[in-house]
């Protein structure tokens, strides 16, 4: 008989992300000045007061505070998977609790700018790719207000 059971879930980005339920970003640290980095840099501290090229791949942290946000109100170019017709979407820009650095993401399904408020607190969770792209079914990393339903 069959197996009816779904494939494991995959991520979109590899590496960008780790899976499970406490999803978090995987960055790059500088060995010598403690900077960090979304995405991962593959060579060399960008800090033009440190001279050490060391990078380590670090989990970043998965909550924050919003610090700014806007509509897509276009669809942006490939490789980006949109669902069609086009919807326009929140992005959010949320300081991370720990290394107090700017990353920028989408913002949950279901999530509007009408309920977003800079200072709010927010969290790293995953959604699937829409199923109408390819390929469906993998995962993304997105920002929800911290304690927001899924």
């Amino acid at each position: 008989m069959p197996s009816t059971s779904m494939p494991p879930a995959e991520p979109l980005l590899p590496g960008w992300y780790t899976l499970g339920d406490q999803p978090q970003l995987i960055g790059s640290r500088c060995a010598g000045c403690g900077s960090h980095y979304f995405p991962r840099l593959a060579a060399g501290c960008r800090n033009p007061d440190c001279t050490d090229s060391r990078l380590e791949d670090v989990p970043l942290s998965r909550s924050g505070q919003l610090w700014s946000f806007t509509t897509a109100s276009y669809q942006p170019p490939a490789p980006y998977l949109a669902a069609e017709p086009f919807v326009p979407f929140a992005l959010a820009a949320v300081e991370l609790e720990q290394e107090r650095m700017i990353v920028l993401g989408q913002v949950a399904a279901g999530m509007s700018v009408e309920q977003l408020r800079i200072g709010m607190a927010m969290e790293l969770v995953l959604e699937p790719v829409p199923a109408e792209n390819e390929p469906a079914g993998r995962l993304l990393w997105k920002w929800r207000p911290a304690g927001a339903a899924p």
